[in-house]
């Protein structure tokens, strides 16, 4: 089977059941034998079907739309203004968004851009990092590093080391607003596979203790794993299921609460995601989140800082959620927060973090502290 042949066997079998990027990772386990150039070309022309899918005649066979994909790729990566901004705006996403996020011609061009790859060093790492792999350079912050080579960097010597993480730029800035100190106690709620826990560890130099936290026992395993190669030891996996009813009786200094969205804020990553989410997946989300925040909010101790992060771009999930949670609860203080991208600027109580402006994933992030 040809890599054409192979990634119209992926498209044809992606669905709202079955994400593009799910059906592509099982479908290149299964296929190890792939020559590290053809898994990437293959990733890249999934990626890019989906992302120029409004811009292919629906006529043509699957496969000549897969090639027309990549073409146009190619096309707007060696002149972006070679598509105008309208129809930018009118093809890049679903009619529905409009009503819930600003699409701006800035929007639409950082979603059809190919993502970037970012790097996180852990600190004692981070010059060797600079200094011994190639295509790399350093982000907006320290230990952040954007890669731009084609190696495949799990099979790297200093990953399995557990010497850096794969983490956006986005989430890295999430941990930034964190800013946990040494001798603290944090509870990451809805930790997953670990991403912002390992941060978080990093930053408060692996000690004191971090309560992570999710529903799904394998993303706890997996968050083991992760911690494992990292040397990351100041951590407690437990299970918790969302409810009012939290996993320990510890009160915390900080709380961060990277709850489920929508991911509109990774719809260039993810480009599939952009015709399978539907409004309905919004407004169900948007009440989890309001719920999950209730339920952590009383975990901490007075003088606390809660931080809610979401990957999305939608009002109801980003701004709709934190000002509810501010006219709700009396006994919690806004707080203001820098961006650290532009640490320069004045502090914000709510931070939209935007592709166009980040060359990362889109996020939201507010503050509270409790009274």
């Amino acid at each position: 089977m040809t890599p054409l042949q192979l990634a119209a066997r992926i498209v044809s079998r992606s669905s709202i059941d079955n994400p593009a990027d799910m059906v592509l990772r099982q479908t290149l386990f299964r296929r190890r034998g792939l020559s590290p150039s053809d898994t990437t070309w293959v990733s890249r022309a999934v990626f890019s079907y989906f992302r120029w899918e409004r811009w292919l005649a629906s006529d043509r066979p699957l496969e000549s739309r897969i090639e027309d994909g990549m073409r146009l790729a190619a096309r707007f990566a060696a002149d972006p203004k070679a598509f105008s901004n309208d129809e930018l705006v009118r093809n890049t996403l679903p009619e529905w968004a409009a009503a819930h996020m600003p699409i701006t011609p800035e929007l639409a061009r950082a979603f059809q851009r190919e993502p970037q790859l970012w790097l996180r060093s852990r600190p004692e790492f981070s010059e060797e990092l600079a200094n011994r792999l190639r295509d790399v350079q350093a982000g907006p912050f320290p230990d952040a590093y954007q890669y731009s080579g084609r190696e495949d960097l799990f099979l790297d010597r200093g990953f399995q080391a557990g010497q850096f993480e794969i983490q956006d730029v986005a989430s890295q800035a999430v941990g930034r607003i964190c800013a946990p100190r040494n001798g603290e106690v944090w509870w990451d709620a809805c930790a997953g596979e670990g991403g912002k826990t390992l941060h978080l560890s990093a930053l408060m130099g692996g000690k004191s203790l971090i309560w992570a936290s999710d529903r799904a026992g394998w993303r706890l395993d997996r968050l083991r794993q992760r911690a494992g190669r990292a040397k990351c030891f100041n951590y407690r996996a437990v299970h918790w299921d969302g409810s009012e009813h939290p996993p320990t009786k510890t009160r915390f200094d900080g709380i961060l609460l990277d709850a489920p969205c929508s991911g509109l804020g990774t719809w260039g990553r993810n480009p599939h995601s952009r015709w399978t989410t539907t409004v309905q997946d919004v407004e169900e989300l948007a009440a989890i989140q309001r719920q999950l925040l209730q339920n952590v909010a009383d975990s901490l101790k007075p003088g606390g800082r809660l931080i809610y992060a979401v990957c999305t771009l939608s009002h109801a999930e980003t701004s709709g959620v934190a000002d509810w949670f501010t006219q709700e609860r009396s006994d919690f203080d806004t707080l203001a927060v820098v961006n650290p991208f532009q640490p320069d600027e004045p502090p914000v109580t709510q931070l939209h973090l935007w592709p166009q402006d980040t060359a990362g994933n889109g996020m939201f992030i507010a503050a509270w502290k409790k009274l």
